[in-house]
């Protein structure tokens, strides 16, 4: 699907990955609707982008999602691309995961996009087109100690896409997955629980800037490709080095 002239709703737009998303759509030519829990960011960020608009938006709140399609369609008319994006990170190991924290992991990275694309299908459904991209992580190639329940819901939310994209074959919406390795945002600092292991995990260690992330997602939602992942090659994904394949 082009970018230039569609509608783009991105979800956890208020900085990082989500932030990069909005400008690299903004600038090839899309309407953005920005979504975030951060209102003020969001409008900020939308002051910056010809023609988009801010919406405050927790997606695990189901009213809150209807309210921001509904806006999206108030004000463009149509949705023809969903960013489902935002997330949470939970580093423990598993026998001191607190439930609660893996419940809201879950209902944020899981149930949460899955509430979204119930949301825009039917739009999308008569226009008889549009792409989803669901936002992942490269943890989910490695079974690296205290990741378990932040990659349970990532390979769940990767099975989800994945199946969603063959319920939809011939209905003209594509629903495709985007894998990053680390990226530089603030991830880290918004972690549920364990950041100070995370941060020790991850010291060192060579960041992707979320503009790459941001223009790997645009180049999947014109390809229609199922995945992409800019996982290095070392760590099992296909990126050999320079630029995402």
């Amino acid at each position: 699907m082009k970018i230039e002239g569609s509608v783009v709703i991105v979800t956890g737009a208020s900085s990082g990955i989500g932030a990069a998303t909005a400008r690299a759509a903004s600038a090839a030519g899309a309407r953005v609707v920005l979504a975030a829990r951060r209102e003020d960011r969001v409008r900020e960020l939308a002051g910056q982008l010809e023609g988009a608009i801010a919406v405050r938006c927790d997606v695990t709140d189901v009213l809150q999602v209807t309210a921001l399609v509904q806006a999206a369609i108030e004000a463009f008319g149509r949705i023809d691309i969903l960013v489902n994006n935002a997330g949470q990170g939970l580093q423990a190991e598993m026998e001191a995961i607190s439930l609660d924290d893996f419940r809201g992991v879950l209902e944020l990275n899981l149930v949460a996009p899955l509430a979204m694309m119930q949301a825009v299908l039917p739009i999308m459904r008569r226009r008889g087109a549009g792409a989803i991209v669901n936002v992942s992580s490269g943890t989910t190639f490695a079974d690296v100690p205290g990741t378990g329940g932040y990659v349970a819901s990532k390979i769940a939310l990767e099975r989800l896409s994945a199946i969603a994209r063959n319920e939809l074959e011939g209905s003209g919406i594509t629903v495709s997955t985007m894998i990053p390795f680390a990226t530089r945002t603030e991830f880290l600092s918004s972690i549920r629980a364990g950041r100070a292991d995370a941060e020790a995990m991850t010291a060192g260690a060579a960041f992707d800037e979320p503009e790459r992330v941001a223009e790997a997602i645009l180049e999947l939602v014109e390809s229609g490709e199922p995945q992409l992942d800019l996982v290095p090659a070392a760590y099992g994904g296909t990126n050999r080095g320079g630029e995402p394949r």
